[in-house]
Parts: structure tokens; C-alpha cells; sequence
């Protein structure tokens, strides 16, 4: 008898679960007791599972989904990028541009500020694609697959990047109260919409041996940030983080003055590489990794 027939070895005793939902639906007689939602499997209940007291479970549930998706892709290892939902890509900043000439004096700066960083999302692009092109494979496992926030700008330059390479990459949306969706660049199977914050951030950097950050506002201060406190503190083994934009973080961020304060370690700035090209960036974490340029 092979192993997989029905009464061999290793067969299954029990249906799985998918199945036995069907079972439920096809088979249970309309009757009052069926029809109320607490005769629904729990499983199946979706105003059950939305309740209060089911956040524990929703939070484990955010967690293995993409990370058994991630397994079954055999994604081994990614590159985040980090950066703006705002920088125009280098073609609509030339519109912005023009566009700007009769605004007032403050917005048009912003236009031009913004417009003034769009050559960044050519750079995102460029090494997302570097990086994909190269295809390192190791232990069966696909290393440094692009993975981004998976919304426009910055973040559609990586999986732009990737896509124009031929390859895959990740892309980690967020529920949001405005309209909020992926960029058309991300792998499908491999866009995934979080309603937790933490844990969307826990899964940037659960297989991420590199990160690239880029011009960005609150959200990418935010991981920015939160990523180097993970390593500052130990929790995190150091990994490279690629600093783009040298003039726009020292301009917004003092880091001089944070050491001067005493709030952090003068050796606490050697967190980050600074860089300004994909190239740079690259060649910063084949070094790193003792990799072939």
C-alpha cells in the first residue's frame, strides 16, 4: 500500500481545517441555533476574532502569516530600503517643478526641496536592481531579496528596481485611515498588508542583513531609529546600514550635538555608513559579508 493512501502510515486522521469548514456549511440544516453566530466556528468567525479580547491572537496570527509565506518563497535573507512616501521620481519632479512657479514662497521651496532629492529614487532603484541582478543563492535559499514598505516613491523605486531585474521582492503595507496601497511593482505573493505597526516592523528586520535609508519623514525616522537602538543595545547583531543623504540627515538630525549632550557614545555614530551612490552602498555590504562585487 503506498504510504499515502487512505489507511497507510502516514496518512492524515483527521480532515483539515478547510474541510471541515466546508462540512460545516454544507451540511448544517438552517435552524435557529445554526444561523446564530456563536454555532460559527471560531476559526471561521470573523466579528469573533475581531474582538477585544482576541488581539493576542490577531498579533500571532500577523506573525506567522508572512513568515511561513517568506519560508515557502525561500526567502533566506532581504535588503530593506527604507525612505519617502514623498520624493518625486525624477520625471514628476520636472512637472512638480513647473507647476510650483506660481505657488507662494513656502510651499514652492518644498517643492523644490523635495524635487532636489528625486535623484535619490533613481539611486534606490539602482541598487535594488544591482542587488537583485546579482541572484545570490545560498543554503537553497534566496539572499538579500528587496523588501520595502511596498507604497510610491522611494519605496516603488526598490521594488521597481527589483522588478526590472527579473527577480521578486517583498513588499510590507500598512492599514491606514487614507487610501493606502501596494505599489504595482511588488511581487503579489509577496505583498502583505499589516494592521500592527510593531509587528510590520519586526518583520523588516527579521531577515534583513542589510539596510539601506534613505531621505524620509516620521515613519522612516521611525525605523530608523528603532533599528538603531536595536543594535546599540545588543538585541540586534550589527548589520550594515546605508545612510544615504549626508546633507538633508545632518540638517535634520544633530548628531554632534547628541554625543555633546552625552545621550549617546561618540562610537554610536559608527552605526551607519554613509553613502550617496547604489554602488557605495553595495560595496559596503560586500565588504561586510567578504562577498564578490
Amino acid at each position: 500500500m503506498a504510504e499515502n493512501e487512505e489507511g497507510g502510515l502516514t496518512d492524515r486522521k483527521f480532515y483539515p481545517a478547510d474541510e471541515e469548514a466546508g462540512f460545516a456549511e454544507r451540511k448544517a440544516p438552517s435552524t435557529p441555533q445554526t444561523r446564530h453566530p456563536a454555532y460559527k466556528l471560531a476559526f471561521a468567525d470573523t466579528d469573533f476574532l475581531l474582538r477585544e479580547e482576541l488581539r493576542p491572537v490577531r498579533f500571532q496570527l500577523e506573525l506567522l502569516k508572512p513568515e511561513m509565506l517568506l519560508d515557502e518563497a525561500g526567502v533566506g535573507s532581504t535588503l530593506v530600503i527604507y525612505g519617502s512616501a514623498r520624493i518625486p521620481p525624477p520625471e514628476a519632479a520636472k512637472t512638480a517643478l513647473k507647476g510650483a512657479k506660481e505657488l507662494p514662497e513656502p510651499d514652492r521651496k518644498i517643492v523644490e526641496r523635495l524635487a532636489a532629492k528625486a535623484h535619490y529614487y533613481n539611486e534606490a532603484h539602482k541598487l535594488a536592481r544591482m542587488v537583485s541582478e546579482k541572484g545570490i543563492i545560498e543554503r537553497g535559499q534566496r539572499q538579500f531579496v528587496i523588501c520595502s514598505g511596498g507604497g510610491p516613491s522611494i519605496m516603488e523605486a526598490a521594488n521597481r528596481g527589483a522588478s526590472d531585474a527579473g527577480a521578486e521582492s517583498i513588499g510590507l503595507n500598512i492599514v491606514l485611515p487614507h487610501e493606502q496601497s501596494p505599489n504595482p511593482y511588488v511581487t503579489p505573493y509577496l505583498s502583505f498588508q499589516f494592521h500592527y505597526f510593531a509587528l510590520r516592523k519586526m518583520h523588516f528586520l527579521l531577515r534583513a542583513k542589510a539596510v539601506a535609508v534613505f531621505p524620509g519623514g516620521f515613519g522612516t525616522f521611525d525605523e530608523f531609529f528603532e533599528l538603531l537602538t536595536l543594535i546599540q543595545t545588543g538585541k540586534l547583531k550589527p548589520i550594515p546600514i546605508l545612510l544615504f543623504g549626508k546633507d538633508f540627515w545632518s540638517r535634520v538630525v544633530n548628531w554632534d550635538a547628541l554625543v555633546e549632550e552625552g545621550v549617546i557614545g561618540a562610537n554610536d555614530l559608527g552605526l551607519v555608513t554613509w553613502c550617496e551612490t547604489a554602488d557605495e552602498a553595495w560595496g559596503h555590504i560586500a565588504a561586510f559579508y567578504d562577498l564578490d562585487r
